[in-house]
């Protein structure tokens, strides 16, 4: 090829380029609340994204009372509540742009913290500042709040949010700043424990089924068998929620720590005998909102139950766990072996002394108990039940035998124990990055 027919091949290529439509450069809020005309797929017009804006300023307008903008509020939930999913996305971007501290009040106010660091001032001074940097936001998140389905429209929304969030960081602002509010307005001190039992109303039998994250429900004999005789479940509730378990727990009451989950979900066995029951088994939690992400619940809920349980039947002396080991799988596929991984696909039939068998166990007490991101432990399960100050027990084999027990871990399930004397303990060894086991877990790990 010679040099005027490449040249001639690279015009004809930036022509044919040049002749494609080009999308159109994503604009930020600001700058489209000062155009004219929508590009691309812009959902509302500037015009209609102004209009939007001075709704929701109308809202926090100050010269208006909490009544007036509660009152406001409502109507832009019931416009919400019919709009498109990309109409509600434009709601979300102006929560989360046009609703910012002033940065001038909050320079001037970190200016005189400084200047009073060291005198008398300096604990006024901080006040203050902490005060300018409290974005408008939250202000608009407590009129809201204060419409009588205010809080379930923002939890619905945060859910609703959530999977945007990563690719679309503008939405950030508002959800970290709605994850903050929450974690106020859902403090445990708000919320009522109640036990769920076969004679609650359906509808929220019907929630347990739909919300459970842990063992399916299968059947509503399935259900009726967990919530029966030697079964219990209790869950948190919020008062501007009063149908809707925020996160709730499923109880066994036996006579020793449960190695599999078989026997506790078949519904044909032989309930145990509650006046001889000193096992307290929490074998299923489930978080049911996803628009609560990031607000704790489950550290409360355990010890509230052990207290209703234990003042219930005085003879409970042992509070553990059967819990799943959700990333274990997943782990070993990165770290162990591969004759290792292709032995433990056929993990149900592996003999018990077995070479592959014995280091399954010994991976698995590895991964819990010595595995740690940012000082925490790894798998999310542990986390929690660590973070509780609860201690790593005993490892079960094959004591989950269905399809997402095999995937999840090969079928392996682990046990935490809650000994109440020792939490606090536990806890102090897990912020030194000592993770607490039972002789049990030593020897694997020896």
């Amino acid at each position: 090829m010679n040099t005027r027919e490449w040249l001639s091949e690279r015009v004809s290529r930036l022509r044919a380029q040049a002749a494609k439509p080009q999308p159109a450069p994503v604009r930020s809020t600001h700058e489209r609340l000062k155009a004219r005309l929508r590009q691309g797929e812009e959902a509302l017009s500037p015009r209609a994204l102004r209009q939007k804006l001075d709704e929701l300023k109308g809202i926090v307008d100050p010269l208006v009372s909490e009544v007036e903008g509660g009152r406001r509020a409502g109507e832009l939930i019931a416009w919400y509540a019919s709009a498109s999913p990309a109409h509600r996305r434009d709601l979300w971007l102006l929560m989360s742009e046009r609703f910012v501290a002033d940065p001038e009040q909050v320079k001037a106010a970190q200016q005189k913290y400084a200047a009073a660091v060291g005198t008398p001032d300096e604990a006024a001074a901080e006040v203050l500042y902490r005060r300018a940097t409290v974005s408008p936001r939250r202000r608009l998140l407590q009129r809201f709040s204060a419409h009588p389905d205010g809080i379930p429209f923002l939890v619905n929304l945060r859910a609703e949010m959530q999977p945007q969030l990563k690719t679309d960081k503008r939405l950030l602002a508002l959800d970290v700043e709605m994850e903050y509010m929450f974690s106020t307005w859902f403090d445990v001190g708000f919320l009522e424990l109640r036990r769920i039992s076969w004679d609650s109303p359906a509808s929220l039998v019907e929630k347990l089924i739909k919300y459970e994250a842990v063992h399916d429900i299968r059947s509503w004999g399935d259900v009726k068998n967990r919530l029966d005789s030697d079964r219990r479940c209790y869950g948190f509730f919020h008062p501007r929620l009063p149908g809707e378990p925020l996160i709730f727990v499923e109880v066994a009451l036996i006579n020793e720590i449960a190695p599999s989950i078989t026997p506790l979900l078949d519904e044909a066995a032989a309930p145990a005998d509650l006046d001889r029951a000193t096992t307290a088994i929490f074998y299923s939690i489930s978080n049911t909102q996803a628009g609560l992400r990031g607000v704790s619940f489950g550290d409360s809920l355990i010890k509230r139950v052990v207290e209703c349980l234990h003042e219930e039947f005085p003879r409970l002396k042992t509070f553990a766990t059967l819990s799943p080991i959700p990333g274990l799988r997943a782990w070993l596929g990165k770290h162990a072996p591969a004759e290792l991984l292709q032995a433990w696909e056929a993990a149900p039939d592996l003999a018990e002394k077995s070479p592959p068998r014995v280091a399954l166990k010994q991976w698995a007490a590895r991964y819990l108990a010595q595995e740690l991101q940012d000082g925490k432990p790894l798998d999310a399960v542990a986390r929690f039940h660590l973070g509780n100050g609860a201690r790593i027990e005993r490892l079960n084999w094959a004591a989950d035998p269905s399809a997402k027990g095999f995937k999840q871990s090969y079928g392996l399930m682990v046990n935490y124990l809650y000994d109440l004397k020792k939490l606090d303990r536990n806890r102090s060894a897990l912020a030194q990055g000592k993770i607490p086991v039972a002789p049990a877990i030593k020897d694997l790990l020896a």
